[in-house]
């Protein structure tokens, strides 16, 4: 005997459909280039397209929630890169592309991806301010990464050199674009962290363009200086140029001279600030010198050197009349101590706290008794109100009135309910909850009912 055949519903078909696509990694976020035809801005916000390339098309929705932060309007024939999912809409039977993110296509792939690397360093924690580490104050040695015949080089050197004549350089040349310049850069940034003399390391070049600066926009040179031990200073191109570089360097210089600036001190400075030292150190000595000098005068002057003997004497008269002075004291405090605890002996044989503890026992057992039978009452009466106000809630409970025929309808989070046509546009999908489940509907057409004395509206989904 055959075995019996499933036979599908439409609804249940596109449904299937639609949960195959929405499960897909791919299809759930996915970036395509196209050119906009039959845009229509409708006037709930939603934005309705078709993007197509010369061999194909495929028709779009951006809701409002989503082109509000477009940094551009979109207008009919304008070429795009959006970003989105696509599924099916299950009325129609028809999939179509949702977007969240549209950029003009002039822009180019480099950007693209370039906001892909840095988003996905970026949840990685690669740029997080935790992981700077602070460049050290007085280094020995700095190591430069950069092209040994461009400006850039030639900026750091002159201003290292001016700066801190004492700090000794490794120059590490590399390529700075082109198609072997991102390994180049990765080896030296290892290789002088193996080398192990460098307190601080310069990672640059001059300006250019996007495509100039590409090297420093690899995913290997994020991660080397990221994977660095010896803190790194990105110095890429001119100060509005930002770079992934950048992002996981241990700080960002915005040109190479400014590079140089911030990995030593300036010399000067630091002899200026020494002599202001050395100065303040002299003022102090002769301060604490002309002190002593004054504190020898008077010592010389005083009394207890110029008659040593006669003073020791009296300092030995005194401790004779206090030792007298304390021997007596110590007889008196110890006899009132005798009679004190004579005193307090008689009074604990008079008073036996053997009965006060049987009293205070009797007590407690009574009000032991009185706070049982009190909370017994009380748990009483709540029990009662509690089965009350239940018996109450049950007949106020919605679910009753449900399950005399009405429903609930929500939006398609199940957040709002919806109250009226205002709440819901065409397409929107809705949720109604009946007393035994839900159905999940769209609203393909609306239906404002004739106005009379009641509040009832139809709505069509």
């Amino acid at each position: 005997m055959a075995a019996e055949r499933k036979v599908y519903a439409i609804k249940e078909l596109n449904r299937y459909i639609r949960m195959k696509l929405d499960s897909d990694n791919v299809l759930s976020d996915v970036w395509i280039r196209g050119e906009i035809s039959n845009f229509t801005h409708h006037g709930s916000g939603h934005m309705y397209f078709t993007l197509k390339d010369e061999s194909s098309r495929i028709k779009a929705i951006m809701f409002a929630s989503h082109n509000q932060r477009l940094p551009f309007v979109p207008k009919e024939g304008a070429r795009v890169i959006a970003r989105g999912n696509v599924t099916v809409y299950e009325r129609d039977g028809q999939y179509q592309f949702y977007a969240t993110h549209m950029q003009p296509d002039g822009i180019g792939s480099l950007y693209l991806a370039y906001e892909q690397l840095k988003a996905k360093l970026t949840g990685e924690g690669l740029f997080a301010a935790e992981r700077k580490r602070p460049l050290p104050r007085y280094p020995r040695c700095i190591g430069v990464v950069t092209s040994p015949t461009g400006a850039a080089v030639r900026d750091i050197m002159i201003t290292l050199q001016r700066r801190y004549p004492q700090v000794a350089i490794v120059l590490y040349p590399v390529l700075v674009q082109g198609k072997g310049a991102a390994p180049s850069i990765v080896k030296a940034i290892e290789t002088l962290n193996a080398m192990g003399e460098a307190d601080v390391l310069i990672v640059g070049r001059g300006g250019g363009s996007l495509e100039e600066l590409w090297a420093f926009n690899e995913e290997a040179v994020a991660r080397a200086i990221a994977a660095s031990d010896i803190p790194v200073i990105s110095a890429v191109g001119h100060e509005t140029d930002f770079t992934i570089a950048d992002f996981a360097a241990d700080l960002r210089a915005a040109t190479p001279t400014a590079a140089a600036e911030q990995a030593v001190p300036h010399a000067g400075e630091l002899a200026q600030q020494l002599r202001a030292v050395q100065q303040r150190l002299r003022t102090g000595l002769l301060r604490r010198g002309q002190r002593g000098r004054d504190q020898l005068r008077e010592l010389e002057r005083s009394l207890a050197l110029a008659g040593p003997r006669r003073t020791l004497q009296q300092h030995v008269q005194r401790l004779d009349m206090l030792r007298v002075r304390l021997g007596r004291a110590a007889d008196a405090r110890h006899s009132r101590a005798r009679e004190r605890q004579a005193v307090l002996q008689h009074r604990l044989q008079r008073y036996s706290p053997r009965d006060s503890v049987t009293a205070a026992r009797q007590r407690m057992d009574s009000m032991r008794r009185e706070l049982q039978g009190a909370m017994q009452a009380q748990l009483a009466d709540k029990r009662s109100r509690y089965i009350s106000e239940l018996r109450h809630l049950d007949a106020l409970s919605p679910l009753k009135v449900m399950s005399r025929g009405y429903s609930l309808v929500y939006d398609e989070q199940e957040q709002h309910l919806i109250k009226s046509l205002k709440d819901v546009e065409l397409g929107d999908s809705v949720r109604i909850k009946l007393s035994d489940g839900q159905l999940e509907c769209q609203v393909w057409g609306m239906k404002e009912d004739a106005k009379d004395d009641g509040e009832g509206n139809g709505t069509g989904l």
